[in-house]
C-alpha cells in the first residue's frame, strides 16, 4: 500500500486517575508524519510532540557484538501505512548481507495510552547471529529525571554514595535492566518545558526473548540519556548500569558482567513485542511517575485473590508460629527476634511489642486463653526499657539482663505498637498504666527533640515517629507531641515531595532509596491528616503512597525451575525492598492497612483491593509451622551467600532468615484490618 504522508491522529480514551488532584488528564495521541520523505511516528499530548521515533528510522537492530555490546546497527523507515479498524499499521523491510527482515508496527488506543505490537520476521538462508532488536522512543528535551520502579528513583541520589545501588546521572546516563527485575514494567521520564512540566513512559509486556544466546534471557527496559535528550528503550537482552555496559546487579555490593546477551535467530522466526506509550502534562515536580503507575496497575489488573490463602488461614498459622518465639525469664517476657538468640527487639526486624496490640484485637478469633497474660506480661516488661541520651534502648538480652542498641527507626515503630495497645487496652479495661508511663516519657523525649531548631534527621527513617506522636497526642490530649508530629510531617514534605531527594533510609541495612522510607512518610502524613483533618496532609499521603506502590509487583513473573516454581508462587502483591536489596519480601503486609485506609478516605476501591492483595499474596510460602522466609528471588539477585553463577539465582528462596517481623507484621495487619471493618 502506498505511504500516506499524513494520517489523522487518533485520541485515546482517558481514564480518571484516582491519586492525582489535577484536572482532566490530557489525551495521548499518535500520528504518522512525513519527515524528509519518510514516515515518522510522533506521540503527542494535545498539541505537544513529546516522543518521536528516531530520525534514522522507526526500526533499529544490530547484527554484531563487540567489546561487550551490540554493534553493526541498521535502521529502516516504514514503506507503507494503513488503517485497519482501530489499528494504524506501518510496514517495512531491512536488508542485511545475510537476508531480509520484514518489519511491522501496529498501533491502537488502549485506555489512556497507545499500544504497539512490533513484529520482526527473519528471512534468510542462515540464522541471524549476534542480533539485537530494539524499541526506541526519543524525548528530545528530557534529561535526568527518571523513575524505573524498584530500581532508580530520580537518579538514586541518596544511594549513590554507597556504591551499591544503580544510579542515573550525567556520568551514568544508560540504565537498562532485565524486565523481570521490574515490579511494574515501565520506565518514566519527567522534564521541564518552560513553565510547565511534562512526562512520558514506556510500558512493556514482559517476556523472555526467543532465540536467546543466554539461558533465561529476557528483554531489557530502561533509559538512555547519553545524547541531547533521553530515549526510552527496550532491547532484546543487553543490560547496563552505573557507567558500565553488559552488567547486572546479582549481589548487595554491586554489579557483575552479563555479556553476550544477543539473539541467534533461525530462518523463518517471527518475534513480537508488545509495549505501550503515554505522554502527559505533570501537575507538579516529582509526580510524573504517578500516572504510569496507575496505567500499569490498570494494564495488569493484579488484584484478583483467586487461589491465595485467606486472612483467617494466614492469621491462624502466624499465631501458631508466634508462640514458638514466646519466652519468659522471671519478670522478663516477650517474643524473640531470633529462634536461637536471647533478644527481645523493638521495631524493625524484632517487633516484640506488636503482638501486645494485635493479640488484643484478635483474641476472640484465635480463642487462646493465654493471650491476655502474654499481652500484659510482655508489654509490662517492654515498658521498662532503659532510656539514654538518644531515647530508649531497643534490644534486651534476657540472658545478660541488659538493654542495648539505639536505632531511632525502631524506637518509632515500638512506640506506635505500644500506643495502639494502650488505645485497645483502655477500651477493654486492662491495666495500661506501665505502658502509658513508658509512652508518655518516650513521646515527650522525641517531641522535644524534634521541636528543637537544630533537628535535621539523616533520612526519612524518623518519619516513623510521626504516627506514634499523633496517637500520643490523642491518648493524652497533649499539645507537645501534636506540634512535633506536624513539624516532622512538614519537614519531610519539604524534603521529598519534589523527589529531588526521594524518600529513603527506612531500612537499617541499606542507605538508599527504599519502600520503607516512603512508607514512613506515607504512614506519618496519613496519621497527621487523621489528627488534624488538614487536606494538605492527605495530598502528601497520596504522593508517598504512590511512591510505595512503585515497589509493588503487579504481575506474576514467570519463574524458572526452583523453590518458587515448585509452589506455583505468584509474585504480584509482594514488594521489592530497595534499589540496593533487589529481592522481594512480605513487608507489604505492614503497609497494607494504611493503603486500605487511604482507599476508604478517598473512596477508592482499587486501593482497598490492592491492600487485600498485599496481605493475602504475602501469605504464600507458609510452611506447616506457620513460618516462611524473607527472600524470594524473582530476579538475578541473592541477598547473601556465595554466587558462583548469577544466572542460577532466579527462582530460589531463602527461608532460614526467620526474624520475628515476618510473623508480627501479619498479626499487626490482621488486627488493623479488623479495626477498619474488613470482613474476613
Amino acid at each position: 500500500m502506498r505511504f500516506t504522508p499524513m494520517l489523522p491522529s487518533f485520541a485515546l480514551l482517558t481514564l480518571a486517575q484516582p491519586t492525582l488532584a489535577a484536572g482532566p488528564v490530557p489525551d495521548t495521541q499518535v500520528r504518522v508524519v512525513d519527515i524528509e520523505g519518510n514516515p515518522a511516528v510522533e506521540v503527542c499530548s494535545r498539541d505537544a510532540v513529546l516522543l518521536t521515533s528516531p530520525s534514522e528510522g522507526l526500526w533499529s537492530l544490530a547484527t554484531g557484538w563487540q567489546d561487550g555490546w551490540p554493534t553493526g546497527w541498521h535502521h529502516a523507515h516504514a514503506k507503507s501505512v494503513a488503517q485497519e479498524g482501530p489499528w494504524t499499521i506501518l510496514q517495512g523491510t531491512l536488508e542485511t548481507d545475510a537476508g531480509t527482515w520484514r518489519l511491522r508496527d501496529a498501533y491502537r488506543p488502549r485506555g489512556r495510552s497507545v499500544e504497539c505490537v512490533r513484529r520482526w520476521e527473519w528471512h534468510g538462508e542462515k540464522p541471524a547471529e549476534k542480533t539485537t532488536l530494539a524499541v526506541r522512543w526519543q524525548a528530545s528535551e528530557a534529561k535526568g529525571q527518571v523513575l524505573l520502579p524498584g530500581i532508580v528513583y530520580y537518579g538514586n541520589p541518596s544511594g549513590a554514595a554507597s556504591g551499591r545501588t544503580p544510579i542515573f546521572s550525567s556520568e551514568a546516563p544508560l540504565a537498562l535492566f532485565e524486565e523481570h527485575r521490574y515490579p511494574l514494567p515501565f520506565a518514566s521520564l519527567e522534564w521541564a518545558d518552560g513553565d510547565r512540566r511534562l512526562g512520558a513512559a514506556l510500558h512493556s509486556l514482559p517476556a523472555p526473548v526467543p532465540c536467546a544466546n543466554l539461558p533465561d534471557q529476557w528483554w531489557s527496559l530502561g533509559v538512555d540519556a547519553s545524547g541531547d535528550g533521553s530515549e526510552l528503550i527496550l532491547l532484546s537482552g543487553p543490560c547496563a548500569a552505573n557507567g558500565k555496559r553488559s552488567v547486572i546487579k546479582p549481589v548487595q555490593p554491586g554489579f557483575v558482567p552479563y555479556d553476550n546477551a544477543y539473539l541467534n535467530v533461525a530462518p523463518g522466526t517471527i518475534i513480537e513485542k508488545t509495549f505501550r506509550l503515554e505522554v502527559f502534562a505533570v501537575d507538579r515536580e516529582g509526580s510524573a511517575f504517578r500516572r504510569p503507575l496507575w496505567t500499569s496497575l490498570d494494564w495488569f489488573q493484579p488484584t484478583t485473590l483467586d487461589g491465595l490463602p485467606t486472612i483467617d488461614e494466614i492469621t491462624e498459622a502466624k499465631y501458631r508460629f508466634a508462640k514458638t518465639r514466646w519466652h519468659e525469664s522471671g519478670d522478663a517476657a516477650g517474643f524473640k527476634k531470633f529462634p536461637d538468640r536471647p533478644f527481645f527487639v523493638f521495631g524493625w526486624c524484632g517487633q516484640a511489642a506488636a503482638p501486645g496490640y494485635a493479640l488484643q484485637v484478635l483474641a476472640d478469633r484465635l480463642g487462646d486463653p493465654e493471650i491476655p497474660r502474654m499481652v500484659q506480661k510482655s508489654l509490662d516488661f517492654l515498658s521498662t526499657a532503659q532510656f539514654y541520651e538518644g531515647g530508649f534502648h531497643t534490644w534486651y538480652n534476657y540472658d545478660e539482663k541488659t538493654w542495648l542498641r539505639d536505632e531511632p527507626l525502631s524506637q518509632g515503630q515500638g512506640m506506635l505498637n505500644v500506643a495502639r495497645a494502650i488505645r485497645v487496652g483502655r477500651k477493654a479495661g486492662r491495666d495500661t498504666s506501665r505502658w502509658e508511663a513508658f509512652l508518655r516519657r518516650a513521646a515527650d523525649f522525641h517531641a522535644q527533640r524534634i521541636l528543637r531548631d537544630d533537628w535535621r534527621p539523616r533520612s526519612t527513617d524518623e518519619g516513623f515517629f510521626i504516627a506514634p506522636l499523633c496517637l500520643a497526642a490523642e491518648l493524652f490530649d497533649a499539645d507537645l507531641p501534636r506540634r512535633a508530629a506536624v513539624k516532622a510531617a512538614e519537614h519531610y514534605a519539604d524534603r521529598h515531595l519534589l523527589m529531588r531527594e526521594p524518600y529513603w533510609g527506612g531500612t537499617l541495612d541499606a542507605r538508599c532509596e527504599d519502600k520503607e522510607g516512603a512508607y514512613a512518610a506515607f504512614q506519618g502524613f496519613l496519621a497527621v491528616y487523621e489528627l488534624t483533618g488538614d487536606d494538605r496532609f492527605l495530598d502528601w499521603a497520596r504522593h508517598a503512597c504512590d511512591v510505595v506502590l512503585t515497589y509493588l509487583v503487579v504481575w506474576d513473573i514467570d519463574l524458572p525451575p526452583g523453590r518458587l516454581r515448585n509452589h506455583a508462587f505468584k509474585t504480584r502483591g509482594w514488594t521489592v525492598v530497595s534499589p540496593q536489596n533487589q529481592h522481594i519480601d512480605a513487608y507489604g503486609v505492614l503497609m497494607a492497612p494504611d493503603v486500605y485506609r487511604l482507599g476508604q478516605l478517598l473512596d477508592d476501591a482499587r486501593l482497598q483491593e490492592i491492600a487485600l492483595l498485599m496481605f493475602r499474596s504475602c501469605g504464600q510460602l507458609l510452611d506447616p509451622y506457620g513460618s516462611h522466609g524473607e527472600q524470594p528471588q524473582h530476579t538475578n539477585y541473592a541477598q547473601r551467600g556465595r554466587v558462583d553463577d548469577p544466572l542460577s539465582l532466579r527462582g530460589a528462596y531463602v527461608e532460614d532468615w526467620t526474624v520475628f517481623w515476618l510473623t508480627a507484621h501479619f498479626l499487626n495487619a490482621a488486627a488493623r484490618f479488623a479495626e477498619l471493618g474488613v470482613a474476613y
